[in-house]
């Protein structure tokens, strides 16, 4: 099993509405996609990393599924509204489990 873990860093002017857009954009990722066991997105309130806004967890069956998550279609379209809302940075780290 495969554990992503992803932070993204946005804009001042990125709104909060914006912000719950991208996290429910990422969690209809789980109705899309095959191979995802569990999706979890959501704000970050913690003060020591409040730098980064959005955090988005997810556990694949194996690398296969990673694979076909990153280059799916759906995938593709929330990375493009992710910069439209002023992406300036983000984190990716992904460890078997």
């Amino acid at each position: 099993m495969i554990h992503r873990t992803v932070l993204v860093k946005f804009a001042e002017t990125t709104t909060t509405e914006q912000l719950k857009e991208v996290v429910a954009r990422f969690k209809a990722l789980k109705n899309h996609l095959t191979g995802i066991v569990d999706l979890q997105a959501g704000l970050n309130f913690a003060e020591k990393s409040k730098e980064y806004q959005v955090v988005l967890v997810v556990r694949f069956e194996d690398k296969a599924a990673l694979d076909a998550y990153v280059s799916n279609e759906e995938h593709q379209d929330v990375a493009a509204f992710i910069k439209e809302v002023g992406r300036v940075d983000s984190i990716g780290v992904d460890i078997e489990i």
